[in-house]
């Protein structure tokens, strides 16, 4: 490649935050409670460390050792679990909620699978590079000499397996480790440089993302499926305003978790993009939704089948 890659070939796009959209969707993802509150501290404090220095020194005067140990992690965070779980969907709308807790705007740029370019001899290693370089470039300018920055930078790397994948495989293309080595190297020039700027890892595959990448993590969110207190919250918050009884969202409940031996119930996406649509679908246009249609309709959806890691 002789000339720089433009943005469009590094990122799909680019979603600047605080914005309504992103806050609406954010609050639509069920059951991620614990995750959002996690990720929106953790993310805060690695674009906007003046945060934890004003709160250590209102509650914990002197505890700069501390301070230091906790400000020091790289600025990596990956969201690992099962498909349709909701990884990338919080990390596409977290940035909304890290932007109204800091008061600053943050700029979102999803890292484009087309990155991973066509396995030509340094393409991909220069494609990392450069969307770094433009992640750098942009956090610079965003860096205050207060401390208290001026704004944030999030780099998204959905599917991360496909970029950052262990350099211990066997089979491993050397191209594929000399991207997996500038990757690295980008990580830790946001950290070296503090620069408020952080980088969403999402994958399916914990155990294949090379170890110093995972080792490099300020934090890893673990995503599984919905349990039954979830399943309900789904299925009731949304049907019983149409007049199923409870009997009925018991039975939802029931028919979307585990049971004739399949060890997996359905997913968060199963429930939201499957499922609900397709209990409303089998309504319309004619007559209303009533309980035993609803639950036909679960019966004769299968949910997506988990993704077995065999190098787990």
């Amino acid at each position: 490649m002789q000339t720089k890659p433009g943005l469009d070939e590094l990122f799909e796009r680019r979603i600047t935050y605080p914005d309504v959209d992103p806050q609406t969707r954010l609050a639509r993802l069920v059951g991620l409670d614990d995750q959002k509150l996690r990720l929106t501290k953790i993310l805060g404090l690695l674009v906007n460390p003046a945060g934890l220095e004003r709160w250590a020194n209102k509650h914990h005067p002197g505890a700069q050792l501390l301070l230091d140990t906790v400000l020091r992690r790289p600025p990596l965070v990956i969201l690992a679990g099962d498909v349709g779980s909701g990884k990338t969907e919080l990390a596409e709308t977290i940035g909304d909620a890290v932007a109204r807790q800091e008061d600053i705007d943050i700029t979102l740029l999803p890292l484009s699978l087309s990155t991973r370019g066509q396995g030509r001899v340094g393409e991909m290693t220069q494609l990392l590079s450069a969307a770094f370089d433009h992640a750098v470039a942009e956090a610079r300018k965003l860096k205050s000499s207060s401390g208290r920055a001026r704004g944030g930078v999030i780099l998204l790397v959905d599917e991360a397996d496909a970029l950052a994948q262990s350099r211990e495989a066997a089979q491993m293309h050397h191209e594929d480790r000399a991207g997996v080595n500038a990757f690295i190297r980008g990580i830790d020039r946001l950290a070296n440089e503090k620069l408020p700027a952080a980088v969403i890892m999402c994958t399916n595959r914990l155990s294949a993302l090379d170890p110093a990448v995972r080792r490099r993590a300020a934090d890893v969110l673990e995503f599984t499926r919905p349990n039954e207190e979830q399943r309900r919250y789904v299925l009731s918050s949304r049907l019983a305003p149409l007049g199923l009884q409870n009997g009925h969202i018991d039975a939802l409940v029931t028919a979307t978790g585990p049971q004739r031996g399949r060890d997996f119930g359905f997913t968060f996406s199963d429930l939201t993009q499957r499922l609900l649509p397709s209990i409303v679908l089998d309504a319309y246009p004619s007559r209303a939704v009533d309980g035993a249609s609803a639950l036909a309709v679960a019966r004769s959806i299968l949910p997506t089948p988990p993704f077995r890691d065999s190098a787990s």
